[in-house]
């Protein structure tokens, strides 16, 4: 770029790194909120949809490149012609897939690092950008002083490679500890109690018994593979997962007294049946590829709201705008627009807050198990005794109507409410769309999430929804 003249222009053909990419971030935000970008195309290698040979056949199909165009000086550029995911040159006449980004869309979809989102529609562009008009992101860097919109903060726990001479096995821990189980997936021991290690191919989104981990020793690169709860093993709530390895107890102090917390799947892909997969845990221990949210000091355990608000519909949509690899880094998470604590609880529906709608819909959707009854407790879900009620029961089907439910209140709350926009989101998910058409006959979210919608803006939080295989015409 220094050697453009003033007055000049580069063209250039890159990975598409060079716009997405943490490493680049500080050179190309540089380019894109100072209006000297001109255009960015955004290609795949490979050409499925066209039944063509990729571009370079002698790079991967999965390879992604850019067409990268920019000028020197400062405000050259009003807008940025942008399309992504591009496989054939005839896609750039598409309006609906080549548009305008202007310096203040890059600036405000991704204020700390100023790279691109990866809007495959003008519709997409469109509903995000309208998005960011409204909400703040989850942690703004680009002023003097971070700005958090909510009171939470970022934690590792352990390293599944560096933290490695820590884990043991369950032989190891019956063999080598002298170890015998207490209760459920926990043992004590005479150095004391060791607490299973969990990982993120052991969860789902508002699940932390998705799957124990069983162990390949003919597989050298991924030897623990989930093997995914039962249905009967999800309506046992004394069941736990299994998991790979155990941690001493004391090797957790950083959560000692936490009760239960709430983490996410680090490893995704915008082409997953969901982007963003985050469930309420035991206070144990957590693997690197399951990073937790935590409280900040001093201030209210309301992470169960931030839980639903981050695997919401809504959400992962704008997510799956911003995720080009495989991983939920935690650069992508900071610049994801999420709505206020102050928000939920002061917004009503009729009777209710969204903050206590939330509240009783993620209790039943989380507390499965009594393994998780400190979560319950705080929740006040409690009799009159002051003892913990039993874990709900797993259904399927009213586990689907209550996450419904919950993504009408957060497409109300994000300002998404037309109907054929909420449509169009939910297509966006084909995989879930599939799997849905498969078990129930039909797509039955958009369906319950648009009958919510009517009966939240009516003041009916209560409201009961009928729904069945053939009610969609």
């Amino acid at each position: 770029m220094t050697l453009i003249a003033p007055e000049g222009r580069a063209g250039l053909v890159v990975p598409s790194g060079i716009a997405a990419d943490k490493t680049t971030s500080a050179f190309f935000r540089s380019v894109s909120t100072k209006g000297r970008l001109k255009a960015l195309y955004d290609f795949e290698n490979r050409r499925t949809r066209f039944d063509l040979p990729p571009f370079f056949p002698d790079v991967h199909s999965s390879f992604k490149f850019s067409i990268f165009v920019a000028g020197r000086r400062e405000g050259e550029f009003e807008a940025a012609r942008c399309a992504f995911f591009v496989q054939d040159m005839s896609e750039l006449d598409d309006p609906e897939r080549c548009f305008d980004l202007t310096a203040a869309d890059f600036a405000k979809v991704n204020p700390n690092t100023g790279t691109a989102p990866v809007f495959r529609t003008r519709r997409d562009a469109k509903l995000t950008t309208a998005i960011y008009d409204r909400f703040p992101v989850l942690m703004d860097r680009s002023g003097d002083e971070p700005v958090k919109s909510w009171p939470v903060r970022y934690h590792r726990m352990f390293d599944m490679t560096n933290d490695s001479g820590l884990f043991r096995t369950r032989k190891e821990l019956e063999e080598q500890e002298k170890a015998w189980p207490i209760s459920g997936n926990v043992f004590d021991s005479p150095k004391g109690k060791w607490v299973p290690l969990y990982e993120g191919k052991m969860v789902q989104a508002y699940d932390h018994r998705a799957a124990s981990v069983v162990v390949n020793p003919d597989n050298l690169f991924r030897p623990g593979q989930p093997l995914a709860a039962t249905n009967e093993q999800h309506r046992d709530p004394s069941w736990v997962p299994q998991p790979q390895y155990w941690v001493e107890q004391t090797k957790c102090a950083e959560i000692e007294g936490f009760g239960w917390v709430l983490g996410f799947k680090e490893i995704t892909a915008p082409t997953n049946a969901r982007t963003v997969i985050a469930s309420v845990h035991p206070a144990h221990a957590f693997g690197n590829k399951l990073p937790l949210l935590l409280p900040l000091k001093n201030t209210p355990r309301d992470e169960h709201l931030f839980l639903a608000n981050i695997n919401s519909v809504p959400f992962d949509v704008v997510t799956r705008q911003k995720v080009q690899g495989q991983t939920l880094n935690l650069f992508i998470l900071e610049q994801l627009p999420t709505i206020s604590p102050k928000q939920l609880k002061t917004t009503k529906f009729g009777s209710k807050s969204a903050a206590e709608i939330i509240g009783e819909a993620v209790l039943e959707l989380t507390y499965t198990a009594h393994d998780l009854a400190p979560f319950a407790r705080d929740m006040g879900h409690i009799d009159g005794a002051g003892e913990v009620r039993p874990p709900f029961g797993w259904d399927d089907a009213r586990r689907l109507a209550l996450r419904a439910k919950l993504d009408a209140v957060f497409f109300h709350l994000y300002g998404i409410t037309d109907r054929e926009d909420i449509r169009y989101v939910y297509r966006t998910f084909p995989i879930v769309e599939a799997e849905e058409t498969g078990k129930y006959g039909s797509y039955w979210s958009p369906d319950l999430c648009l009958s919510w919608m009517n009966a939240l803006e009516a003041g009916q939080p209560d409201a009961v929804i009928g729904l069945n295989a053939n009610s969609r015409e």
